[in-house]
């Protein structure tokens, strides 16, 4: 694209944001870099994406309050985690991870394993094992 076509639109960040550093062809024909302040499909795709990240964590959070995953899964995908990123985090196998997404193992896991978990997610032990009692 050329230098002066630059999308300016307003950024998902908002007006203030940062700009975006993109490559354009100036008038010699030569490549520079030029400073977007935004590119209405990519604020478009963006604001979709985090709709569905919403979605998933209000998900996460009614099943945790309904019993059916322990509160590994709301944290992991408040974080924006997933499973192997997870299980990267806390030096687990995917394997041993997705067990304790249930809750009756949750609910026997000891304190050293737990305090993976809080650490990863930052918060306590405390709010981790009593997020479904709030």
């Amino acid at each position: 694209m050329k230098e002066s076509e630059v999308p300016q639109d307003t950024s998902s960040l908002g007006e203030n944001s940062l700009k975006e550093l993109c490559y354009a062809v100036n008038e010699k024909g030569e490549y520079v870099t030029a400073l977007s302040a935004g590119w209405e499909p990519k604020t478009i795709v963006q604001q979709a994406t985090l709709d569905a990240i919403s979605v998933r964590i209000e998900e996460a959070k009614q099943q945790v309050e309904q019993g059916i995953v322990s509160p590994i899964v709301y944290y992991m995908e408040l974080q924006r985690m997933d499973l192997t990123t997870l299980a990267a985090y806390v030096k687990l196998w995917k394997w041993r991870v997705k067990r304790h997404f249930n809750p009756t193992t949750f609910n026997k896991l000891n304190s050293s394993i737990l305090e993976r978990y809080a650490t990863v997610f930052n918060i306590t032990i405390e709010e981790l094992k009593t997020f479904g009692k709030r």
